[in-house]
């Protein structure tokens, strides 16, 4: 199956201390991928030097055919490869209708002369990213606070903007850190069902998730780290049977 993204033996570290060792793995196109391991593993670590947060020290990522390691974040996004972070940020003055457009890529408007006087190429772009907008908001059941700050939301609002900020840059394959955490279990399950119909209709995903019954209900395959490298992947009955994922888990037994 061709890889939607790929990593071959990524490091990066901080103060000497090595916390990504060589992490080796593919996310399958069309794929909805797990990636699990206990706290410390290095997964939001990996996801950070992936969107380009951090460049990597050593080692490989490739979106599609193309060499995206060391890469700043906009000029990946605009490569097709969003993330989210397990906090969901926003501005405290914008609504979320505003935060939505503010993803929309290519926006012509954002150039000073375009900005000043309007151009007709301008607003056509604006109605078309407004447009998306609205639908987009509609998909995430987000329609009816709109025009609510991000302040006044719960949550799993919040988790959901952060979701729909993302699709409007048109994402290739979406990196998601632990989207569900922290969320109502009645919202989780609405969250999840969005992903599992986002994935349906072509998006790749990959996600990091402590939940190990919504990663078995939704993931495959499962790829699993443990300090700073990959451990093994397979199917979620696969990788928990594996006697090293339960060391990695449970500690070893004496």
């Amino acid at each position: 199956m061709t890889a939607a993204l790929t990593i071959q033996g990524l490091k990066l570290g901080f103060y000497g201390v090595q916390v990504l060792r060589g992490v080796d793995f593919g996310v399958p196109q069309g794929s909805f991928t797990g990636l699990i391991g206990p706290n410390g593993a290095g997964k939001s670590t990996l996801f950070n030097a992936v969107s380009g947060l951090y460049p990597p020290q050593a080692g490989s990522v490739r979106l599609g055919a193309t060499e995206t390691a060391g890469m700043p974040p906009e000029k990946l996004v605009a490569a097709g490869l969003v993330r989210s972070f397990q906090l969901a940020r926003g501005f405290p003055k914008l609504s979320v209708f505003q935060h939505l457009m503010l993803y929309g890529a290519d926006q012509p408007g954002e150039g000073l002369l375009a900005g000043l006087i309007g151009t007709g190429g301008a607003k056509r772009r604006e109605a078309e990213l407004s447009e998306r907008a609205f639908g987009i908001a509609r998909r995430l059941k987000l329609d009816h606070v709109l025009d609510n700050p991000v302040t006044a939301l719960s949550g799993g609002q919040k988790k959901l903007v952060e979701i729909g900020r993302a699709l409007m840059a048109e994402p290739r394959i979406l990196l998601l850190d632990e989207p569900m955490a922290g969320v109502n279990p009645s919202l989780t399950e609405q969250i999840a069902e969005h992903l599992v119909a986002l994935n349906r209709d072509g998006l790749t995903i990959c996600l990091i998730e402590h939940d190990m019954g919504l990663i078995r209900k939704l993931c495959a395959p499962v790829i699993v780290m443990a300090e700073g490298k990959t451990l093994t992947q397979g199917t979620f009955d696969e990788v928990a049977a594996d006697t090293r994922v339960q060391e990695a888990y449970l500690g070893r037994r004496h």
